[in-house]
């Protein structure tokens, strides 16, 4: 059965991450910042310790089924530990997740090749992101900022379906939304367990693109390896 559809992993994959992931720190203190002139007037090292205490809780739950709750919830979650009860619908909620995705958003470059790549593969392939994160509206925003949105048939992103890769739910669920299968379908992706490991579960054939050193490819081996994204409309050709 011949490929129909290419799926891609978002960061590090389409978009990197600079700076060794550098992003996280500032962040949290744009975070605290917006808090803070809005009634919050709490000390960042408070802010920030019940932030991660939040964090930490919520994901020690979500680990157990590899599910991914909108950072809403956690920023919900460490308000409620500094004694301010707001839902995660609220303002003031979302204005603090927008505080930490615009700070984000100025640690990621799209790859060199992205553009290039996409166009190529356009005309001959249904194109589609499935992204792990905890905003969706970032992903997309940044799909817009890169002028790739229009590339992409779906975007799937972890905390839109409370589902994270390598959860085979995640994938199962964007297969089903393309009215694909698995053989008709490869994966692109730079983390081996995630993106690799998760796709070959439901039956998908991947490509891994080698970023950096992972210990995992002692135990899963994808279809094929690519070293840049300039290499995927070869190494597609050959499947």
């Amino acid at each position: 059965m011949s490929v129909k559809a290419v799926l891609f992993d978002m960061f590090d994959t389409l978009m990197m991450i600079e700076k060794d992931h550098a992003f996280y720190s500032p962040a949290v203190k744009s975070m605290h910042q917006y808090l803070y002139q809005n009634g919050i007037q709490v000390p960042f090292a408070t802010f920030r310790d019940a932030y991660i205490k939040a964090r930490d809780a919520l994901y020690e739950k979500a680990d157990l089924k590899m599910e991914e709750p909108h950072f809403n919830l956690r920023v919900k979650n460490a308000l409620h530990n500094l004694g301010y009860y707001e839902q995660s619908e609220t303002s003031l909620v979302q204005g603090a997740t927008n505080a930490f995705s615009k700070e984000f958003m100025n640690y990621i470059r799209i790859d060199d090749d992205a553009a290039k790549v996409l166009k190529q593969l356009f005309p001959k392939y249904r194109l589609g992101i499935v992204s792990n994160f905890a905003i969706p509206e970032c992903v997309t925003q940044l799909l817009q900022q890169h002028k790739l949105n229009n590339f992409f048939e779906l975007v799937v992103v972890s905390a839109a379906v409370n589902r994270r890769k390598p959860n085979p739910e995640i994938f199962t669920y964007t297969l089903a939304k393309l009215n694909l299968s698995p053989k008709e379908t490869v994966f692109v992706g730079d983390t081996v367990d995630a993106d690799i490991k998760g796709p070959q579960q439901v039956g998908m054939k991947t490509i891994y693109i080698e970023r950096r050193p992972q210990k995992e490819l002692e135990t899963v081996t994808p279809d094929k390896t690519i070293k840049a994204l300039s290499e995927l409309p070869a190494a597609l050709e050959k499947n």
